[in-house]
């Protein structure tokens, strides 16, 4: 059941990297774990987005090889970066989902292989400092995999652009790391919109540890609201 729950979030997750103009054509893709077992499921390769349905994401083992005998692993291959999300999900049990997108700014701010710098309060409520910058890696294998790892592990930053490559992001589940994927590609259009005025000014070291914290630990809805009782004014 969980497996199916699963299917139908990634694949309507899909949709949202098109939504947000993240991807072009059959490019990237969002992975999740399964809850309680040694496997996750991903996007197959080269597949059109409209083409997608909770039957084509293709369940692996944290290896990155495909579970035989499943939808989607029958007839066809899974994500050219499975390997990059198979070392993740090895290397940092805390993570539930994994993204990857080739978005337009954040894929130029990877070109320059330039982290982008914390000067708005919505870079620090979301990644805690600047975005860094991983190291170049071919695709294929997990070198990829490796220089995410290296580069968040104690990071506070959910997102890495891979030099040359395009940004990663991570999430506690599947959807924490699509947000991640929004978020970094308008801090990246924001900074350079800033930069073609002028150098854009750094925020403290202090207030961005502030605005994280409560951006963090208190924006939005974390209480159940109290059931008002029967007759009382809502």
């Amino acid at each position: 059941m969980e497996i199916t729950r699963l299917r139908e979030e990634l694949a309507a997750l899909h949709g949202e990297l098109v939504r947000y103009g993240l991807v072009v054509w059959t490019g990237g893709n969002v992975s999740a774990r399964v809850p309680g077992a040694d496997l996750f499921l991903i996007k197959p390769s080269g597949v059109d987005y409209d083409d997608l349905t909770p039957e084509s994401m293709i369940l692996c083992t944290l290896d990155g090889e495909v579970v035989p005998d499943t939808p989607g692993g029958k007839e066809r291959s899974p994500s050219s970066d499975t390997a990059a999300h198979a070392y993740v999900y090895r290397n940092m049990p805390e993570v539930g989902g994994v993204v990857h997108t080739h978005s337009p700014y954040a894929c130029a701010w990877a070109a320059r292989r330039e982290p982008i710098p914390c000067v708005l309060t919505a870079i620090a409520d979301e990644f805690g400092g600047e975005i860094p910058v991983g190291p170049f890696a071919i695709i294929g294998d997990d070198s990829i995999g490796r220089g995410i790892v290296d580069t968040l592990r104690g990071h506070r930053s959910p997102a890495v652009l891979m030099a040359n490559h395009g940004p990663f992001t991570i999430g506690v589940d599947a959807r924490a790391a699509v947000k991640a994927a929004v978020m970094v590609e308008d801090a990246a259009r924001s900074v350079h919109l800033a930069r073609s005025l002028g150098e854009p000014h750094p925020i403290d070291p202090a207030a961005i540890d502030s605005l994280y914290d409560r951006y963090q630990n208190v924006y939005g809805q974390t209480a159940t609201p109290e059931k008002t009782p029967e007759g009382a004014p809502a």
